[in-house]
């Protein structure tokens, strides 16, 4: 499940840095959650 959550916050991110409408600081935030997302995972092991 994390795993899924990660995915899609990376590609979210990833969409709106080559896209021309970004959503200023959303986007960064979307960046910062998956980054977290993924902390807690390899955390929990």
């Amino acid at each position: 499940m994390l795993e899924l959550i990660f995915v899609v916050l990376i590609l979210l991110w990833l969409l709106g840095m080559f896209t021309a409408y970004t959503a200023g600081g959303l986007i960064h935030l979307l960046l910062v959650v998956a980054v977290v997302v993924l902390l807690i995972r390899l955390i929990r092991g």
